[in-house]
């Protein structure tokens, strides 16, 4: 059975709220280790300084928080590491390679990534072969930091290099190194058709201590070799397009958690999980109610004994 200890906390959604109180009520809700948004007012690639990555440190402290994963804000903000504008692209490995001292600092496992998108107009290809050099730069940095890096697979309205299992597993395959882990979105896998089990079946013992995250009904997110997360949410295909699915409290999306949760526990998923509740941004007046729902949905599916 899952444990409740895999379950960590992040501060998504607290993005309008300090860092302290997010802290505060993050341990307050029994968790001791987070993935870190890395997101403003928090703590992001475009105003961090050593005065800012300090208290952020002492935050963490004295609420007894560790970092899992340093997950920087990737989709909304204007970076692209696969990008064929070769300026920008260039600008956002460097802010990456910023991110993986980021991630050393603050003691983090992991440094998460996405494979960014290149332009409609040009090939896939060429995006592809972008992607996996910038992201070679980026792990080889972290590397040598001791820090591995996670790849995560997107929407197509997100990307155009990787949508899916079949186009994680080509990209991951070309990558230089053992050491940079997959993701489990679960939003992602939903809308691509994909499955727990097909994840299993490609990446096998990868995906066994990554992160769980993103699931249409509710969001839950794992953190292992492979990434997984769970969430709730609606969507739909149009023109041959995949409409984006929020990332919903659990309970106010359409989707079963049963039925993952069930693989994740068949598989012997040892990774970790967490919630990524976004939705309209509502989530976001009120963080801790929609976490705290989250909590109360899962928990009948997690075995407390490592707890007690």
């Amino acid at each position: 059975m899952l444990k409740r200890r895999q379950l960590i906390g992040a501060n998504f959604s607290f993005q309008h709220h300090p860092f302290r109180w997010t802290a505060e009520k993050l341990s307050a809700m029994g968790f001791d280790r987070m993935e870190f948004w890395g997101v403003a007012p928090h703590l992001d690639l475009f105003h961090d300084n050593r005065a800012r990555l300090a208290e952020v440190k002492s935050i963490l402290a004295d609420n007894g928080l560790t970092v899992r994963c340093f997950t920087p804000e990737q989709v909304l903000y204007p970076i692209n590491i696969a990008s064929g504008d070769g300026a920008y692209r260039e600008a956002s490995v460097e802010r990456f390679m910023r991110a993986a001292d980021i991630s050393a600092e603050l003691g983090a496992t992991y440094l998460f990534l996405t494979p960014g998108r290149g332009f409609e107009c040009e090939s896939r290809q060429t995006a592809w072969e972008h992607s996996v050099a910038s992201i070679n730069r980026i792990a080889s940095h972290a590397r040598s930091l001791g820090v591995s890096c996670l790849l995560e697979p997107l929407q197509r309205l997100e990307s155009n290099i990787v949508t899916n299992a079949d186009e994680l597993h080509a990209v991951w395959r070309a990558l230089d190194g053992d050491d940079i882990d997959v993701v489990l979105d679960l939003v992602a896998m939903a809308t691509a058709g994909d499955s727990v089990g097909g994840y299993f079946e490609r990446f096998g013992k990868v995906l066994m201590t990554a992160i769980i995250k993103h699931w249409f009904p509710d969001r839950l997110h794992a953190l292992m070799p492979i990434y997984t997360s769970i969430l709730s949410g609606t969507g739909a295909i149009a023109s041959g397009l995949v409409v984006p699915i929020s990332h919903l409290a659990w309970g106010d999306g359409t989707l079963p958690l049963d039925h993952p949760l069930g693989q994740l526990r068949a598989q012997g998923f040892a990774g970790t999980l967490t919630f990524e509740p976004f939705g309209n941004g509502s989530y976001a007046l009120d963080p801790v109610s929609a976490w705290r729902r989250c909590l109360d949905a899962i928990a009948p599916h997690l075995d407390r004994a490592d707890q007690e």
